[in-house]
């Protein structure tokens, strides 16, 4: 950055917006690749949590057949242990319902005369060899037909869906960084060559003496270097404020299936990456674009 430079580039107003418009592409690429990898692990969570595992939930009992539920209860865990691919079926303590239930209407909201449901929680074989896959159709009619109105959820299909889902937003916020770098090269490619229409009577100077056109690229190249990596750490500063303010925000919420916002070393290494990247694509968008069109002068 300490060469001599024979283009009075830095007293035209060539790049006056070239580090604000980096810094707001810089900006919006942070916030996307921060949700997708949010989500991701959050995704990753879900299923680590989840995979090999069932509920059955049994309805409340009415008053007049109360007596009736426990003998149900057993009958359903009769049928849930006898089924070739479950390991273990185990009915949650009351406490525990309610400790699923409070996050929805809050600590201490849930009245003592509510209907609690019975939930069975049920894990799978963790080897498929070990067992005969389980029909949850035929599962599900069979506990129907046990103790009616009990429910039998199968997590995988919750599962897969919430999978196809983090992918498909995955793929959209990688879309959205590559087309942020498209317009980046392109805004470069812009200034550069306005650069080069107003110092036109000094690059032919610079021809006649002898210059080539590697050196005079050479400073147009730093010139961009400069302007991205300012707007580049701009852009990560205000991306930072804002996932912080988020963070902080989120942080107040309470959810079982609300993904845990926090900002990870993983995702900063990752944020911290795209000023370098878009410094790299302002220097060779200015070197390819002098290049190119030097080449072309007679």
């Amino acid at each position: 950055m300490a060469r001599r430079r024979d283009l009075p580039l830095e007293r035209d107003g060539t790049g006056r917006f070239l580090p604000w418009l980096i810094a707001l592409m810089v900006y919006l690429a942070c916030l996307a690749l921060a949700g997708a990898v949010m989500l991701n692990e959050a995704s990753a969570r879900w299923q680590s949590g989840l995979t090999g595992t069932m509920t059955v939930q049994i309805p409340a009992p009415n008053s007049d057949r109360a007596g009736e539920h426990p003998t149900l209860v057993a009958a359903v865990l009769d049928v849930l242990n006898n089924t070739p691919g479950i390991r273990e079926a185990q009915p949650l303590s009351h406490e525990k319902v309610i400790a699923l239930i409070e996050p929805w209407l809050g600590q201490g909201n849930v009245a003592n005369d509510l209907p609690i449901p019975v939930l069975i929680d049920i894990q799978l074989h963790d080897d498929p060899d070990s067992g005969t896959a389980i029909d949850t159709v035929a599962l599900a009619i069979q506990l129907e037909q046990v103790a009616p109105g009990t429910r039998l959820d199968d997590h995988e299909i919750w599962i897969s869906r919430m999978l196809r889902l983090s992918r498909t937003i995955s793929a959209i916020a990688t879309a959205i960084v590559i087309l942020i770098g498209v317009a980046a090269a392109a805004t470069v490619v812009f200034a550069t060559r306005t650069g080069l229409a107003v110092h036109q009577g000094v690059i032919e100077v610079l021809h006649i003496i002898g210059a080539r056109d590697i050196y005079i690229a050479r400073q147009f190249q730093v010139r961009a270097l400069s302007l991205a990596l300012r707007g580049g750490l701009l852009g990560l500063g205000l991306a930072a404020l804002t996932l912080a303010l988020l963070a902080g925000v989120a942080g107040q919420l309470e959810g079982p299936l609300l993904p845990h916002f926090t900002l990870t070393p993983y995702l900063w290494g990752g944020l911290a990456a795209l000023p370098l990247a878009a410094a790299l694509i302002a220097t060779l968008t200015a070197r390819i674009t002098v290049v190119r069109t030097l080449s072309r002068l007679p």
